[in-house]
C-alpha cells in the first residue's frame, strides 16, 4: 500500500569554503577543452552523466516507451537541459532522464522548457537517490515543477513529489512495485510501479 513519506532531509552535505561553479564557467572550461563528455550543474556542483548501468538504462526506455504511449513521443524528453528560472539559475542546469513537455518537443528550439512548460519530471535512481530525493527535489519544488517522480531501482519503488513549494513537496508518496499511479496530467492512464522497473 502506497504512504506517504517525509522529505529526505540533509540530503546535501557540501564541503565548507567550496567553490560552486556557474553555468558561464562551465562553459569557458569546456570550450576550454577541460571538461568533457556529459555532465549537469546542481548548486555549482559539476555531476557527472557518463557511466549508467544496465538497470539505468533499461528503466528509462520502460519510462520512455510507457510516457510515449500516453503522451505521444513528440512531448518526452530524455536526458535533456531543463530550465530552473527562480532556483539559482546561475547555479544550476539541471538534465532529468526523463520529462514530459506540455508543447510538442519541437517548440524548444530556441529555449529550454522551464517549469511551465513541464508536466512530469522523472530521475532514476540507481547510484544518486539521496540526490535525487533531496538536493533536486528541492530545487524543483522552489522551481514550481508541479510532479517529480524518482524512480528508486535498488529499493524497487517510486517516490511520487506533488504540491510544489518554496520549502519543497507538500505531498510525497511512495509506490511499491505491485503499486500502480498515474501522472496529475493523465489520470486515467495507470502504470503499475513494478512495469518500470528491471
Amino acid at each position: 500500500m502506497s504512504q506517504a513519506v517525509e522529505p529526505l532531509e540533509g540530503a546535501w552535505e557540501p564541503m565548507p569554503n567550496r567553490v560552486r561553479w556557474t553555468r558561464r564557467q562551465c562553459e569557458a572550461i569546456r570550450e576550454a577543452g577541460i571538461l568533457t563528455g556529459r555532465y549537469e550543474l546542481v548548486d555549482g556542483e559539476i555531476l557527472s552523466k557518463t557511466g549508467q548501468k544496465p538497470p539505468h538504462a533499461a528503466v528509462i526506455g520502460f519510462l520512455l516507451r510507457w510516457l510515449a504511449g500516453v503522451f505521444g513521443a513528440g512531448f518526452v524528453r530524455v536526458q535533456l537541459t531543463i530550465e530552473v528560472g527562480t532556483a539559482d539559475p546561475d547555479h544550476n542546469e539541471p538534465e532529468p532522464d526523463v520529462t514530459v513537455t506540455r508543447l510538442p518537443v519541437d517548440d524548444y528550439v530556441a529555449r529550454h522548457p522551464g517549469p511551465e512548460d513541464l508536466l512530469l519530471v522523472v530521475e532514476v535512481s540507481d547510484t544518486t537517490l539521496r540526490l535525487d530525493r533531496g538536493t533536486k527535489a528541492s530545487l524543483y519544488a522552489h522551481d514550481g515543477i508541479q510532479e517529480y517522480w524518482v524512480v528508486d531501482v535498488n529499493g524497487r519503488q517510486l517516490f511520487v513529489h506533488r504540491q510544489p513549494a518554496a520549502g519543497g513537496y507538500g505531498e510525497i508518496t511512495a509506490y511499491r512495485a505491485d503499486e500502480s499511479v498515474a501522472t496529475l496530467a493523465r489520470p486515467e492512464a495507470l502504470i503499475r510501479v513494478g512495469d518500470l522497473l528491471p
